[in-house]
């Protein structure tokens, strides 16, 4: 199996919860994060896992959120939303029930479009997010 290339059909997609995505999508977002940290020469461990863990809270993915929305397209703001709208059961300390939900939004949206294949657009948010 190539855990980097998931062939789903779009109804097997279609199917997956938005916990599901955003389960994915987190692990997806901490990587893309590591990746891009690292690539800016943040290389000790105790600076760079303080780095990380900035760019990847539930507050942090929710700003990000906001600054990528205006970029969305009609299939992947339907994605987010799914996500958005999902149930979750607790929510992180130092971060509101709104900015949790808007964060779980954003990794179902990265873990659809991980499954989907799309890293260029994967790329494309993630740069926008961090400069927008």
């Amino acid at each position: 199996m190539d855990c980097f290339s998931v062939p789903l059909s779009d109804t097997q997609l279609g199917n997956l919860s938005s916990l599901a995505l955003a389960h994915l999508g987190d692990a997806v977002f901490e990587l893309m994060a590591r990746t891009y940290l690292v690539s800016k020469g943040k290389a000790t461990g105790g600076s760079l896992h303080r780095a990380t863990v900035a760019l990847v809270s539930a507050n942090a993915q929710a700003a990000a959120a906001e600054k990528i929305t205006p970029l969305l397209t009609e299939e992947e703001r339907e994605v987010f939303k799914r996500g958005r709208n999902a149930k979750v059961h607790s929510v992180p300390r130092g971060a509101t029930v709104s900015a949790y939900h808007t964060a779980t939004a954003l990794e179902a949206l990265f873990g659809y479009l991980y499954i989907k294949g799309r890293r260029d657009r994967l790329n494309e948010l993630f740069t926008a997010a961090l400069e927008g």
